[in-house]
């Protein structure tokens, strides 16, 4: 019989095997015997040795390291949620509980959509791959829902706020100054920002030269009186080599504004405003300056799609509204054909 068969079979064996239930000992040892008579000795796990999240973690910052050009952004999130979820067995973390606590942190530290999503996204990634790896078998990730973006949102920064914010930067943070100007003057990315090298700047020519962007195409952008006064400020500090922003103390490359920025607008009393809209506000700014010098509305949107680094020039429409009353009128007659 079977059973019997498989009992010796299993005893004989010194190094004994679990098999679980009646079925699968059954389906072991018809495997055992196919590779009996292949001549093969394979070790069999049909129970998969617990694995918990943080192994898939781990997996996921190595991927990240290899591949993203998001590393260094993913490597505080990918700690802050080993510290939430590393612990946990990733088969048994269920959507609810995922959601559930991205929700609590996104409420307590009052996360943009796009910040949960990030978190998501991570999470989601990492158990991909431990899928690919044959660590878990599925991804609860993928049945938390996703937050809405409000990506039509179009918030400046109107000439008083821009005095109350320089005023708070000058007085505790006044080293951070060319940071700022940059930001309005180009309206670059942050990530691009302050991934900036010296190289990447053209002095002769007053442009950066951006090798690389969020949607993976080069951009070339023009640097005004204020950008080169930035620059320029900048590069008397150091020796022109290497990244472009760097600690004052230190001498590392600094990764974001946030340590200074998010303090600085609060303190100003400035409401509902973030990093992402200086760049609404270099768009508008351009937008004005280019209505006053008579630039066509049919080149001004290419232009500055380019400058800024979007898919399309149709995303630049956004700002219409909130330029000269000439502008809009020939968007108006643009859309009727």
């Amino acid at each position: 019989m079977i059973c019997a068969d498989l009992f010796a079979d299993l005893i004989a064996d010194r190094h004994r095997e679990k098999a679980g239930t009646k079925s699968a000992a059954i389906k072991l040892y018809g495997k055992r015997k196919q590779q009996a008579l292949e001549g093969k000795k394979l070790p069999e796990l049909l129970r998969r040795p617990s694995v918990n999240f943080g192994q898939l973690l781990d997996d996921a910052l190595t991927y990240s390291k290899r591949n993203k050009r998001s590393y260094k952004t993913d490597v505080p999130r990918i700690a802050s949620l080993k510290q939430w979820f590393g612990s946990d067995s990733a088969e048994e973390l269920t959507p609810k509980e995922i959601e559930n606590v991205l929700a609590r942190t996104a409420e307590k530290e009052k996360w943009a959509p796009s910040t949960y999503n990030h978190y998501r996204s991570l999470m989601s990634l990492s158990y991909r791959l431990g899928i690919q790896n044959r660590k878990v078998s599925s991804n609860p990730a993928r049945s938390v829902t996703h937050r809405r973006e409000d990506n039509n949102r179009v918030r400046i920064l109107t000439e008083e706020e821009e005095k109350k914010l320089r005023k708070v930067i000058e007085a505790k943070w006044t080293s951070h100054i060319p940071e700022l100007d940059l930001a309005i003057n180009t309206g670059i990315r942050k990530g691009s920002q302050y991934s900036l090298t010296w190289d990447m700047v053209d002095w002769e020519g007053r442009m950066l030269d951006i090798p690389r962007t969020k949607n993976e195409e080069a951009i070339h952008v023009p640097l005004n009186d204020a950008a080169m006064a930035a620059l320029q400020v900048v590069r008397a500090r150091g020796d022109g080599k290497g990244r472009v922003f760097q600690s004052e103390k230190t001498g590392e490359p600094l990764e974001h504004g946030r340590h200074w920025f998010d303090d600085a607008v609060i303190e100003a009393g400035i409401k509902n405003f973030r990093w992402h809209d200086l760049r609404h506000t270099f768009a508008v700014e351009r937008i004005v300056d280019w209505y006053q010098k008579r630039v066509d509305i049919e080149l001004m949107l290419p232009r500055l799609a380019h400058y800024m680094g979007l898919f399309t020039h149709t995303i630049t429409e956004r700002y219409l509204p909130l330029a000269p009353e000439h502008f809009r009128k020939q968007l108006d007659r643009l859309s009727k054909g």
